[in-house]
Parts: C-alpha cells; sequence; structure tokens
C-alpha cells in the first residue's frame, strides 16, 4: 500500500513539472520580440530603439540597443562589494560600463523569460550572481572594451562565442 502511495505521488510530481514545462514554452513562443524604446524619448534625445534580429536562417540574438541608451536612461547595478571573485569583476565591469553592457544580447535569454532589454540588464538585481553566462559575457565584453573595441565589434564576438550553434 506504501509503495502504491509513493508511485503514485511520483506521478502526480511529474505531471505538475510537464505541465509547468509546457506552459513556460507556450508562453516563450507567444511573446514576441523585444522591440521597445528606451523611455528617454524627448527631442533633445534621439529615440534609442532595441534590436530585433530575428531571422529565418540564424539563430535568434536576444534583446539588446543597437546605439548606446542615455545613461540616464539606464537602472543603476548593483554594488561590486555585494559579491566575491568573478561575481564581484563583472558587476564592476557593469558599473564601469553600462553603456556598452546595454548594446549586448545576454544568452542566457532572460529577455524571454524575465523581460530583460540586455546584458545591463542582469546587472540591475541579483540575476547575473548565479548565471555563468551573465558573468561571462560582462568579462568579456570589459576585456574586449579594454583592447579597444567598439560596442559594436564586442557584440559580434559575444554573437560568435555564445550564440552561433556549434
Amino acid at each position: 500500500m506504501k509503495k502504491v502511495l509513493i508511485v503514485g505521488l511520483m506521478i502526480i510530481a511529474i505531471a505538475f513539472i510537464g505541465a509547468q514545462l509546457w506552459q513556460r514554452e507556450d508562453q516563450r513562443r507567444a511573446a514576441p520580440p523585444a522591440t521597445g524604446v528606451s523611455s528617454q524619448n524627448s527631442p533633445t534625445q534621439p529615440e534609442t530603439r532595441m534590436a530585433d534580429h530575428t531571422h529565418e536562417t540564424m539563430a535568434r540574438v536576444p534583446a539588446h540597443y543597437d546605439a548606446a541608451p542615455p545613461i540616464n536612461s539606464l537602472r543603476g547595478t548593483l554594488a561590486p562589494e555585494m559579491f566575491t571573485g568573478n561575481v564581484r569583476l563583472a558587476y564592476q565591469a557593469a558599473k564601469e560600463i553600462p553603456q556598452t553592457l546595454a548594446q549586448l544580447p545576454c544568452y542566457c535569454h532572460c529577455d524571454m523569460s524575465q523581460g530583460h532589454k540586455s546584458l545591463h540588464s542582469c546587472f540591475e538585481d541579483q540575476h547575473a550572481e548565479d548565471c555563468g553566462i551573465c558573468i561571462g559575457e560582462a568579462l568579456m565584453a570589459y576585456n574586449l572594451q579594454r583592447q579597444g573595441l567598439t560596442a559594436s565589434q564586442i557584440r559580434q564576438q559575444i554573437i560568435r562565442a555564445y550564440g552561433e550553434k556549434k
């Protein structure tokens, strides 16, 4: 009797998890691509569009800004001092190069799951703390910018490193 009860509970748990995954996939497919504009639309500041690089023959590039949004339109990032190791370095990079990170896609696809607008969004809260992709991209971007690459060149490197199907 006890074994039957345990098996029954396991079946219910598996069905519940399956339903949750099915629902998430339906929501992901139904979500429109990110093509919003920044909240800073005034005559003195140009409209900053988020890129939508969806094409049938290439993998979807997550949301990012094509050009640097005004610095005052970006939310602040968490203090690097809250973290240690590479996480701290990544949050420090986000603090130092916020406009560059805003122009980069995040390949953990948090634009679909959490509504993030770019890699910068990952560092506005603790999302990046536990995400190796966010941390890796931010550190890569910081190092490439120190080598003199532009945000556009860094974006192409990120896409090659994280976005292309192997």
